[in-house]
């Protein structure tokens, strides 16, 4: 906790409010002059060897102090953290990017950031099958002492960040906002929980919006974070895929679970796969490609509920396979009536068993 942000704090926040400095010319800037208390105090024509002259002069002009006292009085707070590249818990992984964020906003449990790690994402728009499989990985994943990585948005992040949390090592949310705000608003809940068992951190300064642009900076900090990036559900143009190719150029491994040919929520995992991801089904697959032991409780990835149905209920949970499943097409392939599928689909929707899908289909979940 930083009660009274040091003179050196508040120089390394100074030089990154200045508008255009970014990773890159910030941490040119460390390597040619020094920290940044230096950096505010050299001149133009010392600036100007390192980056542009439009930006040494920005750089040289005062800053708005508002900003300044904003992130103080944030800081201020028991919950609330300022990492910079000179911390010794600044993350280990992160100094293996070219671009590491050169300061991170923390909330949360600032030590979770020294556990590995597992990044898991994957469409916005998910299947209730995919939310499930990313909550129950997360969790037996968090269970064998690996935390949680995920970017809070709504779908797979969500469900990840709620196994995580439920597990051994928690989770941690990397956002593309300034930590003062919650993105989506319907995570609030979610955010109030990471803040209080797990971990929420940002490179954007106090205020930011969630611009577009912020988004592809925040997955380099989810795969950078990782040992390995697990995609579980994903269309061809999903955010996720940015992911699992900045992870591949980072040394990550890259994983993917597979899912129904008829799905656009499974082919992106699809395209991955193709392209050499590894095919995963459970924990231990997890666990066996980024070569590290397993745990106990991760040997099985999905939940067995209280009573196996039988007769009739496991019949048709048979008979529908794990593929969306019209009630007309059940009832061809049992032989049942209508009502009588009808009556068992409920009951099994009850038990968690099936989902019911748009356009009176059903769903197998487990």
């Amino acid at each position: 906790m930083i009660n009274n942000p040091t003179p050196e704090t508040q120089a390394w926040l100074a030089l990154s409010f200045v508008p255009g400095v970014g990773p890159s010319n910030f941490i040119r800037l460390l390597q040619d002059i020094g920290s940044p208390e230096i950096i505010l105090q050299s001149s133009v024509a010392t600036l100007s060897h390192s980056v542009k002259a439009p930006l040494a002069q920005q750089i040289k002009q005062a800053q708005d102090p508002a900003l300044l006292s904003q992130a103080i009085e944030w800081l201020q707070q028991p919950e609330n953290h300022l990492l910079t590249l000179a911390d010794s818990d600044y993350p280990q992984q992160l100094l293996q990017l070219p671009d590491p964020p050169p300061l991170l906003y923390a909330k949360g449990r600032r030590e979770l950031l020294q556990k590995p790690a597992i990044a898991i994402v994957g469409s916005r728009n998910a299947t209730d099958q995919g939310k499930q499989n990313a909550r129950l990985f997360a969790r037996h994943l968090s269970d064998a002492g690996f935390c949680i990585v995920s970017g809070m948005a709504s779908g797979i992040d969500r469900a990840a960040h709620e196994g995580g949390l439920a597990g051994q090592a928690s989770s941690i949310a990397v956002v593309g906002t300034g930590l003062d705000r919650v993105y989506p608003a319907r995570n609030r809940d979610l955010a109030h929980q990471l803040a209080q068992d797990g971990l929420i951190i940002s490179e954007f300064s106090l205020g930011i919006q969630p611009l577009a642009g912020n988004f592809p900076r925040r997955n380099r900090i989810i795969s950078g974070l990782s040992l390995g990036c697990l995609v579980v559900e994903a269309t061809l143009n999903s955010g996720s895929l940015v992911t699992a190719r900045l992870a591949a150029e980072q040394g990550r491994e890259v994983m993917a679970i597979p899912g129904s040919i008829h799905s656009p929520q499974s082919k992106g995992c699809h395209q991955l796969l193709k392209q050499g991801a590894k095919l995963v089904e459970s924990a231990q697959d997890v666990l066996e490609e980024i070569g590290l032991p397993i745990h106990a409780t991760t040997a099985k990835t999905t939940d067995s509920p209280d009573s196996t149905p039988d007769g009739e209920y496991g019949y048709i949970l048979e008979k529908m396979a794990f593929d969306p499943c019209p009630v007309d097409i059940i009832c061809d392939r049992t032989g049942l009536t209508a009502d009588k599928v009808c009556a068992i689909l409920l009951k099994l929707e009850l038990e968690g068993l099936v989902s019911c899908l748009p356009g009176a289909r059903y769903q197998r979940l487990a």
